[in-house]
């Protein structure tokens, strides 16, 4: 305290001197932050900028050429949805526990395919599991691969219920959040993208959609099943792929924003120049991770918030040659 009383009994600095200081002091803070954060024309600065504890936090997760989302809720609980490849598990899972992440309260695999389960069985291995959900394929159309069965046998090691995720049911409804599948709506599909768990959560007055692989197909479903698709924001389905994203479902969901998962030079060109073409002409803000990084969304439900540049979480590990990995 006598620092502090010391400050204040000194000569007082001129107006010009202070408006300089303030100046250097604004404009350090302008290029320290720039190195880190994005500030969107939202109102609000970025990072946590809420007061009120009551927020919730949308990680999507820089997993290379994968996808891997984690929610945080006001509760306190934890959702992730799917795991990236399995050469990146350990980054992922040593990464939730730097967030302070020890429990999944509900894990969500929307397909089978390696870029999304590839690190399920070390994040169920590593850290305590509540409710697990994945759809149920067509009997022909299971994967044999052994990053599958590592899955299931790390489930099956803890004893944990497996349980089919399809539209209609609601995972979270309390106070002003839920948590809802959209797809798949049918019980086979002719490939294992179209079984993708279809994600909405609503926290307020915005929205996430949340899309996996879900092609044209899909889309069309839900465009047909529901009446009200908007959201804030829209992960976009299949890494940018142009079998997803259409014209059509894009003004259905109209979003602000769109995050695209995808690793850097992929050898599958993602995202395609006519998603991003499309995502243009629907006046949608579009980030990636193979640009910049782990990006956080944060929500009051009523303002929207951002940063990214947060760590990377990718392998070396690429997609290739195997039936059970997305092309």
């Amino acid at each position: 305290m006598k620092g502090l009383f010391y400050i204040t009994r000194r000569k007082k600095l001129s107006a010009p001197a202070v408006i300089a200081a303030l100046i250097l002091i604004l404009a350090s803070w302008f290029f320290s932050s720039e190195q880190n954060m994005q500030i969107w024309n939202t109102g609000i600065p970025s990072g946590d900028f809420i007061s009120d504890s009551r927020q919730v936090s949308v990680y999507y997760l820089d997993v290379g050429q994968g996808d891997s989302e984690l929610i945080r809720l006001p509760n306190g609980e934890n959702i992730l949805i799917d795991a990236g490849l399995s050469g990146g598990a350990q980054k992922l899972t040593s990464y939730l526990h730097q967030l302070g992440v020890s429990r999944i309260d509900y894990l969500i695999a929307t397909h089978p395919h390696a870029d999304h389960i590839g690190g399920m069985a070390q994040v169920i291995q590593d850290l305590e599991i509540g409710k697990v959900y994945l759809p149920r394929v067509a009997d022909d159309q299971v994967p044999t691969t052994r990053t599958y069965e590592k899955m299931l046998d790390a489930a099956s090691e803890k004893e944990l219920r497996l349980t089919q995720g399809k539209a209609g049911m609601t995972i979270v409804d309390e106070e002003d959040v839920r948590l809802e599948f959209l797809a798949p709506q049918k019980e086979e599909y002719d490939n294992l993208n179209n079984y993708s768990i279809v994600v909405k959560l609503t926290f307020g007055e915005k929205s996430f959609l949340f899309t996996g692989d879900a092609e044209k197909e899909i889309e069309r479903e839900m465009i047909e099943k529901y009446p009200d698709l908007h959201c804030d924001v829209l992960k976009v389905g299949h890494h940018g792929s142009n079998s997803s994203s259409t014209a059509v479902f894009l003004k259905e969901v109209a979003p602000e924003y769109g995050i695209i998962s995808c690793g850097v030079d992929n050898d599958y060109g993602h995202p395609h120049s006519e998603v991003m073409n499309r995502l243009e002409k629907a006046g949608v803000k579009v980030y990636r991770t193979d640009l910049q990084g782990t990006i956080v969304f944060r929500t009051d439900g009523k303002r929207l918030s951002a940063q990214m540049n947060l760590p990377s979480l990718a392998s070396d590990s690429s997609p290739k040659g195997n039936s059970a990995k997305a092309s």
